[in-house]
């Protein structure tokens, strides 16, 4: 009789080994892994593409100017929405945090990076080249990058990369202007005094270059 209960327990323990490994955790879903093999559909693709004509919701991108900067394949000159005193300064903040360690906070190319060992420097946004250069081109290689510099599109939305374009034209601007560009009745800053053996790393200190003095006219 013992022996009997013996083997009836045994044989419980068993039967319930036996069902808890039948038992499907929440944790176990009867899913698919990202890009894995499915036999249930005809392409055996377990990633299904979307349905044609699909948008994502706020993201229609009826604008194509605005997200391209493009006018067919040709880079446009005007800026989508008007420029402001907030669109500046908007501009500047994000030029400061992703253009200016490169391209320096003036945008002469002489920036952080480049003096700690980049493999080129980039070119000053104050070459003829650059300042006849329209408006979509900073904005087209802002989102698809350009030569060895990467695109921005996923750190900056496109209306902060139009407002970095209004900013690099008006960086273009004050580096170049002249008396006559000032509006009358507009104080005009005194000129940062000359420096010498600047690398703008901060390693080094700044040395004011000498003032030169003009050189007087020989008395006849």
């Amino acid at each position: 009789m013992v022996r009997l209960r013996q083997v009836s327990f045994a044989a419980a323990l068993a039967a319930v080994g036996l069902l808890s490994a039948c038992r499907l955790d929440m944790q176990v879903q009867p899913r698919l892994n990202p890009l894995a093999e499915s036999n249930f559909f005809a392409d055996h693709r377990g990633a299904r593409p979307l349905v044609e004509g699909t948008v994502a919701r706020g993201d229609l991108r009826a604008d194509t100017y605005f997200y391209t900067g493009k006018i067919g394949n040709n880079d446009g000159d005007y800026m989508p929405f008007p420029i402001t005193k907030e669109v500046l300064e908007r501009g500047r903040e994000r030029f400061d945090i992703y253009c200016s360690p490169c391209h320096s906070p003036l945008g002469d190319g002489n920036g952080f990076i480049p003096t700690r060992g980049f493999s080129r420097r980039p070119p000053s946004y104050h070459i003829p080249r650059l300042q006849k250069a329209p408006l979509g081109h900073f904005f087209d290689v802002m989102t698809n990058g350009f030569g060895i510099m990467l695109d921005y599109s996923s750190q900056v939305t496109p209306r902060d990369r139009w407002a970095i374009v209004a900013y690099i034209r008006a960086l273009q601007l004050s580096q170049d202007a002249i008396r006559a560009d000032v509006p009358a009745g507009q104080a005009i800053p005194s000129r940062p005094p000359k420096m010498k053996g600047v690398d703008a790393s901060g390693a080094t200190l700044p040395i004011v270059a000498p003032a030169s003095t003009p050189k007087l006219e020989e008395q006849p």
